[in-house]
């Protein structure tokens, strides 16, 4: 008796029969393609680099003395808030590089190789893991030059980049569907403007919530940013994982859930 083995009709149809193993290393492959790139384009760390030193510095100068008293006691609430608007601003530069290739016929080609769906795309948002890293090391500096130290010590700071490089990446995937939709990269550029500046400054980020008017209260208290700033700053001064740590996870996977398949869905329609 003799076992007929099914051969695909086409390198397209062939992605059907790859397994998980195969995925993982077509993504790490092409993340190592994606690094090398990024490497070589150094300008694409000027926003990661520049923007927490100018935003940390004039925050805390101009809004120190006002909110908290002085720059010392302004410093724990002003660190986290700086973190992860530094993190979250460099979404949108996943959706512009994610477009940038459509344009220019790479995608066509990873489509035409015998290649897992989501790795051309998983690829350029885990090579932004690099980008967070300096980010998050150089927003601490800033804040050890200026006088802050977390009480928790350096293992909170590990977990708390950690944790932010995680939802970030979750979240980037959002902008990784709408590079996909879009007709231009300024258009990414704009739409992720749009969504995430308001989005930190109507938070928790560098004011408390009881000195805004009621309404305002209300917004804020729902933002999901809000959440994770707050878990960000228990992590840093208590050292403990309260409740919105878990809940951001938790809306993070929510992210995944929803918008790799329509990330993934979109690229294959590309």
């Amino acid at each position: 008796m003799t076992t007929k083995h099914i051969i695909p009709a086409n390198k397209r149809e062939l992605k059907n029969y790859i397994g998980i193993g195969t995925t993982i290393k077509n993504t790490l492959t092409l993340t190592h393609r994606a690094v090398l790139k990024m490497l070589h384009n150094p300008e694409v760390f000027a926003d990661m680099t520049m923007m927490p030193i100018v935003f940390t510095i004039m925050f805390a100068f101009i809004f120190g003395g006002a909110v908290s008293g002085s720059i010392s006691n302004y410093l724990p609430t002003l660190i986290p808030g700086i973190l992860i608007m530094t993190f979250i601003t460099s979404c949108g530069s996943a959706g512009a590089q994610i477009h940038e290739d459509a344009n220019k016929g790479i995608t066509n080609r990873f489509r035409s190789m015998p290649i897992a769906y989501i790795a051309p795309l998983a690829s350029i948002l885990i090579a932004d893991f690099i980008k967070y890293i300096v980010a998050g090391i150089i927003v601490f500096v800033i804040g050890f030059l200026l006088g802050y130290q977390p009480n928790a010590g350096i293992i909170a700071v590990v977990i708390s980049i950690l944790y932010l490089m995680f939802i970030t990446w979750c979240l980037s995937w959002v902008f990784a569907w709408v590079g996909m939709i879009v007709k231009s990269v300024s258009t990414v550029t704009a739409i992720s403007a749009m969504l995430m500046f308001p989005l930190s400054f109507l938070s928790n980020a560098f004011v408390p919530v009881e000195t805004m008017p009621w309404w305002l209260q209300w917004f804020v208290n729902i933002n999901p940013l809000t959440h994770v700033i707050s878990a960000i700053r228990i992590l840093l001064n208590n050292g403990t994982v309260g409740s919105d740590f878990l809940l951001s996870l938790i809306g993070s996977f929510v992210l995944l859930i929803i918008f790799v398949p329509l990330t993934i869905y979109a690229y294959k329609k590309k």
